[in-house]
């Protein structure tokens, strides 16, 4: 399509299909990519260390949750470790198929499970601790440490519940 079929014409003379507006920021000044993006950026050097012992970004949330803050209902793991309640369900499935949880009847309410990390789950978080403590040390040291403070505490106080 040429630039008179189509309007406006970008600076660059490519006719545009959707042309952007004003009410529409740039990608680069989007906080949903830039998100994203740099999600992906420090995501890539943890899912390397993860694919060498076969558990994934997800499976590795809810093992440290466990590690962290101990036995606790699949509810609370979802939330914890930003799942959704279903995949947590087939997460959990595969986690105990590798014996790196155990799950048990809530002793207060049978109907109810409570799932707890197996000594082989915490095996695998000690082993990979040191690999991926390095990662993020090798942010920090880009970002430097007041950047690096000040970026975690924004991003937790955009990720409070009620905000």
């Amino acid at each position: 399509m040429t630039c008179e079929a189509l309007s406006p014409c970008g600076d660059d003379g490519i006719a545009r299909r959707f042309p952007m507006t004003d009410d529409l920021p740039l990608t680069s000044r989007s906080l949903p990519i830039a998100l994203l993006r740099a999600r992906e950026k420090v995501m890539a050097p943890i899912r390397t260390i993860l694919a060498d012992v076969g558990v994934t970004e997800q499976q590795w949330r809810v093992l440290r949750v466990l590690n962290e803050e101990g036995p606790q209902e699949p509810t609370r793991i979802a939330e914890r470790a930003c799942l959704l309640l279903p995949s947590l369900t087939r997460i959990l499935q595969k986690l105990e198929d590798k014996q790196l949880i155990k799950r048990q009847p809530d002793p207060k309410d049978g109907r109810r499970q409570i799932i707890e990390i197996t000594s082989e789950g915490m095996t695998i978080i000690h082993q990979n601790l040191k690999a991926c403590i390095q990662a993020s040390e090798n942010l920090r040291s880009r970002l430097g440490q007041d950047r690096h403070e000040m970026l975690l505490d924004l991003l937790n106080e955009v990720g409070e519940p009620g905000q």
